[in-house]
């Protein structure tokens, strides 16, 4: 049996949100300090944030970043963070057990956004942090001259409100590791209440309400449903958290994880199902996992009370990069609900980007999230798979081809991401259109690799890069193409 892909454009699951191609930023190891942001760096700008970094962002182009944390979040008092570098605070971060020097804060990271032009979501602390905190910080970032925080950001240099527009309440507040820790009711009072605050202070704000940390919790998924009947009118999003890695050293299982992707979400959109029917609401609140990432090889964490140590910098390989790209699949299948998605880290922290004082280097994860970011787009494809199935330990049976797809009429692209999971062995596929006639050809870009531990590195960059597949034929509404083994494929019409 081969694989029959059949296209209708007619048929759609949902409109993509660009906020899907997001990333995240945390005051955690080398992402800001060594990372974005190097004073005396060779690469350096005036602003201290390093030029390849920044180059290398933009052609990620990431469509939302949030920050400043991750667990980091949780004892972070932002006032630390403004005013004179020569004034700010050096701190004992506890969540890295590292030193914070404050020099880049919320104004830095405002004009990084800016420079990205890309659109920033900021973090509350609910951990040591308090209401009167949270709602300041949303003065200070939206609001008019004219009183007090407004004023003090106008001191600083920055007459005009950022219009800072999402927002996270509090980081994986159900984490017994987490600063301030709370249980589920305490957590969902003291988010109502800050919600209140910050709504009140700009009420065309959306807020990401703190879901379970992981699917493997053992309060997942009640902690979520418990937040959301406290804080579902005063919420839009509710957050989800996942890291996966390569466990059992055995590939076929590990790009099986789709079935946890899916379960997550399933489970997930049918809390939010259930909390609307109970509280007989007109309002939506939709997903965000805003924090995904393979993280399973760099362990080290505890900064021993250093500057910008050397904290979780995972090397990836093309395994790692397939099931990013499984993982965008599932993203894109799950639009209807989901609408933030944020990798994280972006740079140096389980990061697409690895730098050192010498230069940088884009790690196998790069490629996927930037070739989803620049063609899926527009609405997503129902895409009818017939594929044969390929058994996994721990997930059962798989397609041996997982696939989305999208249309954007504006642009009139339309476009297909494949992965083909067997280990050794081509795929001959079959695509069939209905409904509509893509042209004579498409653009075909495949990442692929003969062993699944290909990863790239300072030495050798490019060993696990896109290669231009050349174009692909289309006749009498059919296309046949041959999908390598280990490889994710991008299949571009009317590009």
């Amino acid at each position: 049996m081969t694989t029959q892909i059949f296209v209708d454009r007619l048929r759609t699951l949902g409109v993509i949100e660009p906020t899907l191609f997001g990333g995240f930023l945390e005051h955690m190891g080398r992402a800001i300090y060594q990372g974005i942001y190097e004073p005396g760096s060779p690469f350096a700008d005036e602003r201290g944030f390093r030029r390849d970094v920044l180059q290398a962002l933009r052609e990620l182009a990431p469509t939302i970043i949030r920050y400043p944390g991750g667990n980091f979040l949780s004892g972070y008092h932002w006032m630390d963070g403004i005013g004179p570098k020569e004034q700010r605070p050096r701190r004992r971060e506890l969540a890295w057990k590292s030193i914070e020097t404050n020099q880049f804060g919320v104004d830095e990271f405002i004009e990084y956004c800016r420079e990205l032009e890309t659109q920033p979501m900021l973090g509350v602390n609910l951990g040591t942090g308090t209401l009167d905190e949270a709602g300041a910080l949303v003065e200070y970032c939206n609001a008019p001259q004219g009183t007090y925080y407004a004023d003090l950001r106008a001191r600083y240099g920055h007459p005009e409100p950022y219009g800072v527009k999402v927002w996270c309440l509090g980081n994986e507040m159900d984490g017994p590791w987490q600063i301030g820790h709370l249980e589920a009711h305490e957590y969902a009072r003291k988010a109502l209440e800050t919600a209140k605050i910050m709504k009140w202070q700009d009420p065309s704000i959306r807020l990401v309400l703190c879901g379970s940390s992981s699917a493997h919790m053992p309060t997942f998924p009640e902690w979520d449903r418990v937040a959301l009947e406290e804080c579902w009118e005063q919420v839009d999003y509710l957050s989800l958290h996942q890291y996966v890695g390569n466990y059992h050293q055995d590939t076929q299982n590990y790009l099986g994880l789709t079935r946890l992707f899916e379960y997550h979400l399933q489970t997930l959109e049918g809390t939010l199902r259930y909390v609307k029917a109970k509280r007989r609401s007109k309002h939506d609140v939709f997903l965000s996992w805003d924090e995904w990432n393979v993280w399973y090889k760099a362990q080290e964490m505890d900064g021993r009370w250093s500057e910008a140590p050397h904290l979780i910098e995972e090397v990836y390989n093309l395994e790692d990069a397939l099931v990013v790209a499984l993982w965008m699949n599932v993203f894109l299948r799950f639009s209807h609900v989901l609408k933030i998605a944020c990798m994280a880290q972006l740079v140096n922290i389980i990061a697409p980007i690895l730098t050192r004082t010498d230069g940088l280097v884009r790690q196998t994860i790069y490629y996927p999230f930037q070739l989803f970011r620049r063609y899926a787009s527009g609405k997503v494809l129902d895409v009818l798979v017939h594929s044969p199935q390929v058994e996994t330990r721990e997930y059962g049976e798989v397609p041996l081809v997982d696939v989305s797809g999208s249309y954007d009429e504006e642009n009139g692209r339309t476009a297909l991401f494949l992965v083909n999971r067997s280990l050794n062995e081509a795929e001959t596929v079959t695509l069939n259109f209905t409904g509509w006639t893509p042209g004579t050809s498409a653009r075909v870009i495949s990442l692929a690799g003969s062993d699944p531990k290909l990863a790239n590195t300072f030495e050798n960059p490019y060993v696990v890069v896109p290669q231009d597949a050349g174009t692909l034929p289309v006749q009498d509404g059919t296309a046949t193409l041959r999908l390598p083994p280990l490889s994710f494929t991008v299949i571009a019409f009317g590009s």
